[in-house]
């Protein structure tokens, strides 16, 4: 079951049998873009550590009863979902960004001269800004597939509607996006 041809669903089955190399590789194949995926819906170093732990620690907690009906990433991100829809339930709101969100990407060191630095700043700030302003469903919705590369159907898995609507969203929120941002 070792090695990287073994495919999500096999080394969760192996995982859940008792190997725990198979969850290892799991978690090195996932952990960096669950990560980014949390950490670009709650802008919060220190939360999303906690709910990235915690959805690791319910993937281990399911082990015995996870069946391979849907693909291990839909299912990963399925948790993730669940566990952000919680986080935000339990707020009421959605927070801003932090007060000093500027100051820290200003203290971000690059090696590159101030005049591409400030370029390539403002278009990651509209970028943000443009990502911000979608409608949660339409971000979600773009995140999943540009950045996790989950398919439509994995998406719609994930979020709990159907493949049309995972289409309309990422097509507004695509339509959005390039009507803010210059070419």
């Amino acid at each position: 079951m070792d090695g990287p041809d073994a495919s999500d669903e096999a080394l969760m089955l192996a995982y859940a049998a008792g190997e725990a190399t198979a969850f290892e590789q799991l978690y090195a194949r996932h952990r960096g873009k669950l990560y980014r995926y949390l950490l670009r819906q709650l802008r919060d170093n220190g939360l999303a550590d906690e709910l990235f732990q915690d959805i690791w620690q319910r993937v281990v907690s399911a082990r015995t009863g996870w069946k391979p009906d849907a693909g291990f990433a839909t299912w990963l991100y399925t948790i993730a979902h669940h566990r952000l829809g919680d986080h935000w339930r339990s707020l009421k709101h959605r927070p801003a960004a932090p007060a000093d969100a500027d100051e820290r990407t200003a203290r971000l060191a690059d090696p590159d001269t101030p005049e591409r630095v400030l370029s390539e700043f403002e278009r990651r700030r509209q970028l943000q800004l443009a990502l911000d302003d979608l409608p949660g469903e339409q971000r979600e919705v773009l995140l999943l597939r540009l950045e996790q590369e989950l398919t439509l159907e994995e998406i719609g898995e994930v979020t709990g509607v159907g493949r049309e609507t995972v289409k309309s969203r990422l097509r507004y929120a695509m339509d959005k996006l390039r009507a803010v941002m210059p070419a």
